[in-house]
């Protein structure tokens, strides 16, 4: 049975909360090599915080913050769509090193996918999935994704750490 994961949406919470989470993603670790393909989670959930586009998330299991998503809209193209607002665009993906391997990434990207069509539905926007570029180096990111149900649609060229595979899922 796949783990259950929640996505907590940084800007739904007080200024405590928020705290509380962000210390607590400031606590996880990159595994070997994963510096090549994501940022360092606390800029990145800060980052999402300020930008209005971005809805920055911890991916808790059991109530303990495991991972780090965003979710944005209006950027698709940075992930080798050919439009910025027909999809959300995933990025800043990552699970705590000390916990990849049990599924989690399967089931947090799952997770954003349905996270975005709420949002979707709530915001209206009128997106029709989730986009996001994977280094094509990074096997175990490609086979996680692809077991989330996201389909490969080509090689993009246009990430800063070389060659990305375009994927994406409808929702």
């Amino acid at each position: 049975m796949p783990p259950h994961v929640w996505l907590i949406s940084l800007k739904d919470l007080d200024e405590d909360a928020q705290a509380i989470h962000l210390g607590e993603v400031a606590r996880m670790e990159l595994g070997t090599g994963q510096d090549d393909f994501v940022g360092d989670p606390l800029r990145m959930m800060l980052t999402g915080l300020e930008e209005q586009s971005r809805m920055p998330y911890v991916i808790e299991e059991n109530g303990e913050a495991v991972g780090v998503l965003t979710l944005q809209s209006g950027a698709a193209t940075l992930a080798g769509w050919p439009d910025d607002d027909s999809v959300w665009l995933l990025r800043g993906f990552l699970i705590d090193r000390r916990r990849q391997g049990r599924g989690l990434g399967p089931a947090a990207a799952a997770a954003a996918v349905a996270t975005a069509a709420k949002l979707t539905a709530r915001r209206g926007g009128g997106q029709a999935g989730v986009v996001l570029s994977v280094n094509e180096r990074n096997g175990y990111g490609l086979a996680a994704y692809r077991k989330a149900g996201f389909e490969d649609r080509g090689q993009y060229l246009g990430g800063d750490s070389g060659p990305q595979r375009t994927m994406y899922a409808a929702f």
